[in-house]
């Protein structure tokens, strides 16, 4: 049975413009040299909230954009999709945060410019306005970009939205550990299970351990990316291991963003842990098939079919 029509997940993060510039020959220091350069729509939360307008999930998204074009951009864009980002905060005279980087002829990053400085803009006393929205929100989807504000998130909203949390990386896993027992859903990595459980995930005992950690410490739901060996899932009720066939990956930028809309996605929809799994393997499988980090063929109708298609262990 699927939430009412009027039940929806909200997405709190930043929104960046990405801005690569691919080397065509062979990068040398303080040159010009040709290429193609590639502007994209990022930002962890952001691409979740689009995937999960893709698959049809009535999705709000609080971020912060600058009044530049940029910024214009990313909400017109956000219209189109059909992700809500009308309680976002739109700085006067600013930049939306932007990610700029150059790849030498092998794709890897000789040198980046970040400008974050919009992003502090999202406060303590900005989140206070957006009170209802947040409380009203039937799971609310964060990250670990600003351990401060999320505690004050965490503290102020306990017990009255669900949160869903996706570490981004081991390093920033480890400045929030102690704010786990507030979330009711957890999606690390191996090397993020690590960081916020204190040992090696070696094995699939490893993972179990890890797991229980977890929920020992107040998750309700944990959900582990092993790579190539699977997904391990618990809570206190069930606990199993999703594996799906080896796919030919085109980019896996992008693939835990949109597992995690996957995860919101089977939630609203009251799916078993087991088909929840299934939705956020195959949403990612999907994405790591396109050159994009979201493939802009990302459907429900897509998701059941890959579902199908995939041969499960």
């Amino acid at each position: 049975m699927d939430k009412d029509n009027n039940s929806y997940v909200l997405v709190l993060g930043i929104s960046i413009i990405d801005i690569l510039g691919f080397c065509g020959n062979k990068y040398k220091p303080s040159d010009s040299i040709p290429g193609n350069i590639k502007v994209s729509f990022g930002g962890v939360c952001r691409n979740i909230a689009e995937n999960l307008a893709r698959v049809d999930v009535n999705t709000q998204f609080i971020s912060v954009v600058g009044d530049d074009k940029n910024g214009k951009d990313i909400l017109d864009h956000s219209k189109q999709i059909g992700y809500c980002m009308e309680n976002s905060l739109v700085l006067e005279n600013s930049s939306t945060p932007t990610y700029m980087a150059i790849l030498n002829e092998d794709g890897e990053m000789m040198s980046a410019v970040v400008d974050m400085e919009s992003a502090n803009k999202l406060d303590e006393e900005f989140i206070n306005s957006k009170a209802d929205i947040i409380r009203n929100s039937e799971y609310t989807i964060v990250d670990s970009d600003n351990p401060k504000l999320l505690e004050y998130i965490l503290k102020k909203f306990e017990g009255e939205t669900n949160f869903i949390l996706d570490p981004i990386s081991s390093a920033k896993a480890e400045r929030i550990k102690h704010l786990i027992p507030y979330f009711h859903t957890i999606k690390p990595n191996r090397y993020e299970a690590e960081a916020l459980c204190g040992f090696k995930i070696k094995n699939m005992e490893d993972a179990k351990m890890a797991g229980k950690c977890l929920l020992q410490k107040g998750v309700k739901n944990v959900f582990i990316s092993l790579d190539a060996d699977g997904v391990y899932y618990c809570n206190n009720e069930c606990c199993g291991l999703v594996k799906s066939e080896q796919v030919k990956v085109k980019n896996v930028t992008g693939a835990g963003d949109s597992f995690v809309s996957g995860i919101a996605y089977g939630y609203m929809h009251n799916l078993s842990m087991d088909d929840i799994v299934k939705t956020a393997i195959a949403m990612s499988i999907i994405t790591i098939r396109h050159e994009e980090t979201i493939n802009p063929n990302m459907s429900i109708e897509l998701v059941q079919k890959t579902i199908e298609e995939l041969q499960w262990n």
